[in-house]
């Protein structure tokens, strides 16, 4: 069973396109990527499966039928322009919001101090949303998405504004809920979470997809000619190497992209001569290198 099935829609503003012809299936209790540069459609997207946004054509199928208020309370949504009560106390928002997805009062209080306690908010429960800084408002946002144990989670730029410690405790809590058969949706502009985490990608860019389907699947598309370099020195040389068709350098590491029928071997041997070898390793292509590929020169 597909949890989310995406048929042709397409969405103007006068004569501006957000979202032109977009078509994809999401398999149930899987995690699945929304990608794409800011202004690509992606949160466009996400409204109109939450019927926030009428598509001008095509049809929208989640969990098996068309979106209604049964089917909204097996959804957890969380936007990109976060939507709190500022004078409401923590625990108080927490349980209203989830009495309006169905959660009976009786049943909450045991959940709503397991999860003030997993986000490390327990001695805020009682202090109004706006003592609360950003990102603590963010996990009490998170936790009224989740409180009432959705079957699918939507979640705009999840990640935005996330420090490294909460970044990965968002993760965590999305595998847990994946493991328990939660399908998860998520928009981001960031690679590297979307390959820690996605089974299934989209990039959507200029309204239009560019690229959809398997992660896997997809980097084994692009080949093995890459090499993952890190270093001490200086590898500008390289840019001229007749084994190198690309190289994206950060200074410590870098991306190589070999040309077509090339010998790594051939550039391994070039290095130490020149530069301290901490690491060469053949892999697949980066999404993040996939992502520039596709969508950089129509940005540049």
């Amino acid at each position: 069973m597909y949890a989310l099935e995406i048929d042709h829609i397409s969405k103007k503003f006068g004569d501006f396109s957000a979202v032109t012809d977009l078509s994809f299936k999401i398999p149930s209790g899987t995690v699945y990527g929304l990608l794409g540069p800011n202004g690509a459609g992606k949160t466009t997207t996400l409204r109109m499966i939450m019927n926030i946004i009428i598509p001008d054509q095509g049809a929208i199928s989640i969990l098996g039928r068309k979106l209604d208020d049964k089917i909204k309370e097996r959804i957890g949504y969380l936007p990109e322009d976060r939507g709190l009560y500022p004078k409401m106390k923590v625990g108080e928002t927490i349980r209203f919001l989830a009495e309006i997805k169905g959660r009976k009062p009786n049943a909450l209080a045991k959940d709503i101090d397991y999860w003030l306690d997993r986000f490390d908010l327990t001695s805020w429960k009682d202090k109004k949303v706006e003592e609360l800084s950003k990102g603590m408002q963010q996990k009490v946002q998170f936790i009224v998405t989740v409180i009432h144990r959705p079957e699918m989670i939507i979640l705009d730029e999840p990640f935005s504004g996330m420090d490294p410690v909460n970044t990965k405790l968002f993760k965590d809590i999305m595998m847990e809920m994946k493991g328990k058969g939660c399908t998860i949706i998520f928009s981001t502009h960031r690679m590297e979470q979307v390959e820690m985490i996605c089974d299934n990608i989209c990039l959507i860019d200029k309204s239009r997809m560019v690229l959809e389907g398997s992660l896997s699947q997809i980097k084994k598309r692009y080949g093995t000619n890459t090499v993952a370099l890190e270093y001490e020195g200086d590898i500008g040389f390289l840019k001229g190497a007749p084994e190198v068709e690309k190289i994206d350098d950060y200074g410590k590491a870098a991306e190589i992209k070999l040309r077509e029928g090339a010998d790594p071997q051939d550039l391994l041997r070039k290095l130490p001569a020149k530069v301290r070898v901490q690491k060469f390793e053949i892999r697949e292509p980066s999404l993040n290198t996939i992502f520039i590929e596709l969508v950089g020169d129509s940005h540049e």
